[in-house]
């Protein structure tokens, strides 16, 4: 189901006018869904300020972006809590902002709005969640899908609302940037590459480990099979997967967040859950095989610009409860392994498919 923003406004009206956007969530695959808006937002407005308001440690993110100005809030240290986010609000004051763009609807980010309400010349609209849709579709019960609106569109309305309205239809990827030293994990340049990230915040959308092992060691094969995964623990498990097969390499805590951006950019293939790797990949156009469990994609997260055909899900026939979470942390008894209704086979050769 594709979603129509309005289409780009004419930039001449737009000089000095400075756009604050506010994303504060701790995700990383949630703020990285706003980079495809974002190059749209610079490129339909290149006269316009742009300062987002995002953790430091997701600033590599939007390094191709020079328009983007960054503040990056000490959320537990001085800016913690209603004295700490009301400081941060006197700094964002300073900064003359025109529009506040909230992406992020939490507690902070409205308290923040509150601050500034009574600067009644700065417009300021948030993000509609659909809480409401989106708990309609995780409801205990059978029930029919129906798409809700994706993620990055309602990115895009927060805009529109604001006067900046901006076409996703007319997105473009940047050229792909270049590799990183690659020396460390002894890649085959002969073979297409192919990222496996097997994790996922919690265990009711991620994909068994001793089926996506079984996927990982057919892939190699023929392929050179590159693995994601976040911190310590993961990157030991992944260590004996890269020992156990010759074409297998482990990037885990290889390296710091911009390079390892660079190393999925080329990518000929990533296969992740309903995760942050799938995100990254697909904002520099690789294709993505996303396996979806207690989330899916109908709920609107899945990875930008992905055909449907992309997306892998647990037997709703088997499981016809499905969804039951939209962010992956609840379930109901009994559908602990809905992913296992989704064959190693199966992801095989969608993988396949998509590399050829």
């Amino acid at each position: 189901m594709t979603f129509h923003a309005a289409g780009c406004a004419n930039t001449t009206t737009m000089v000095a006018k400075h756009i604050m956007v506010l994303h504060l969530s701790p995700s990383l695959g949630e703020v990285a869904m706003c980079l495809p808006l974002l190059r749209c937002l610079s490129s339909a407005y290149p006269e316009a300020r742009l300062t987002l308001v995002t953790t430091a440690r997701f600033v590599p993110l939007f390094e191709e972006l020079p328009q983007v100005a960054f503040i990056t809030p000490e959320l537990y240290g001085k800016h913690k809590g209603l004295s700490g986010l009301y400081q941060l609000v006197k700094t964002l004051k300073k900064l003359r902002p025109t529009h506040i763009a909230d992406l992020h609807q939490s507690f902070r980010t409205q308290m923040l709005l509150t601050f500034f309400l009574p600067y009644i010349r700065i417009k300021k609209v948030g993000i509609d969640k659909g809480r409401a849709a989106k708990k309609r579709l995780t409801r205990p019960k059978a029930k029919t899908l129906v798409p809700l609106i994706p993620q990055i569109y309602r990115y895009a309305q927060v805009f529109e609302r604001l006067g900046f309205p901006v076409s996703l239809e007319a997105h473009e990827f940047p050229p792909r940037p270049i590799c990183p030293n690659i020396e460390a994990l002894r890649l085959d340049k002969s073979r297409k590459w192919i990222g496996v990230a097997p994790f996922a915040a919690h265990n009711t959308k991620q994909y068994p480990l001793d089926l996506m092992q079984k996927v990982v060691a057919y892939l190699q094969q023929d392929h050179q099979v590159i693995l994601f995964g976040y911190g310590r623990q993961e990157r030991t498990q992944l260590d004996i997967w890269a020992k156990a097969y010759k074409h297998v390499a482990n990037a885990t805590s290889v390296y710091a967040l911009g390079a390892e951006l660079r190393l999925i950019a080329q990518l000929d293939l990533m296969i992740a859950m309903d995760s942050t790797n799938g995100h990254l990949a697909a904002n520099y156009d690789v294709p993505v095989l996303s396996l979806w469990g207690a989330t899916h994609p109908c709920l609107g997260f899945a990875p930008f610009g992905q055909p449907e055909k992309n997306n892998l899900t647990a037997d709703r026939t088997q499981y016809p409860f499905l969804p039951t979470s939209v962010y992956g942390h609840k379930t109901r008894k009994g559908y602990q392994d809905a992913m296992r209704s989704i064959a190693p086979k199966t992801v095989i050769e969608k993988g396949l498919e998509l590399l050829n």
